[in-house]
């Protein structure tokens, strides 16, 4: 921790703003992670199979009544669906859609962002390398004392290197961070796409069947 501490007095001030932005990502990642845990760990190939059954069966409400269970965007939208059985499918399709472009953006939010703080903490470490750059070079040209100047190379060398060590860290630490999120996200975007034309086409089989 020691070295740590001393590393980041090195890269003042560029250093601890790079913490900063730091310490906001990790809060989006976190706040992104807890989010897509919470409200998509529902298997939908399973929820699919009993909605089948019973949508087949013709019993709509309780159907409906599953989607009740949890309070998550999956079943919403399916819920959504439900309820316009008796309207027609294009009633069914309207409002599907509708409450998928309610719940996507939910999905979505934030996470860009990710993308965004990575280019910033590379820049604040570079103007940190900057910074200590013209420090070493002010060294070498202004001062005559050999034991002065050593120190001051040193020192602007040293903010140099810390700040474009924390500046990579930091903007990978984000980069990783938004593929496996973006990942995630695009998975559960693409699988209540496929509930939606999945329940469509059931709906669509059942009316043609009755």
């Amino acid at each position: 921790m020691h070295e740590i501490w001393e590393a980041m007095k090195e890269g003042f001030p560029f250093s601890f703003i790079n913490l900063g932005v730091l310490a906001f990502g990790v809060g989006v990642i976190i706040d992104r992670a807890w989010y897509i845990r919470m409200n998509y760990s529902v298997d939908a190939a399973e929820f699919m199979n009993r909605i089948r059954k019973l949508v087949q069966a013709g019993n709509i409400d309780r159907a409906i009544r599953q989607c009740e269970a949890k309070a998550v965007p999956l079943l919403e939208v399916v819920k959504s669906g439900l309820t316009q059985v008796n309207r027609g499918e294009e009633a069914v399709i309207a409002s599907m859609e509708e409450k998928m472009s309610e719940v996507i953006p939910a999905l979505e939010k934030r996470t860009g962002a990710l993308w965004t703080l990575a280019n910033i903490a590379t820049l604040i470490g570079l103007l940190g390398t900057i910074s200590g750059l013209i420090t070493a070079f002010k060294a070498v040209g202004t001062i005559d004392d050999p034991s002065q100047k050593t120190a001051l190379l040193s020192a602007g060398i040293a903010e140099a290197m810390w700040n474009t060590f924390l500046g990579l860290l930091i903007a990978v630490i984000f980069m990783v961070a938004h593929l496996v999120l973006h990942g995630l996200t695009k998975r559960h975007k693409h699988e209540m796409e496929k509930v939606t034309m999945q329940l469509e086409n059931l709906l669509t089989l059942r009316r043609q069947g009755g």
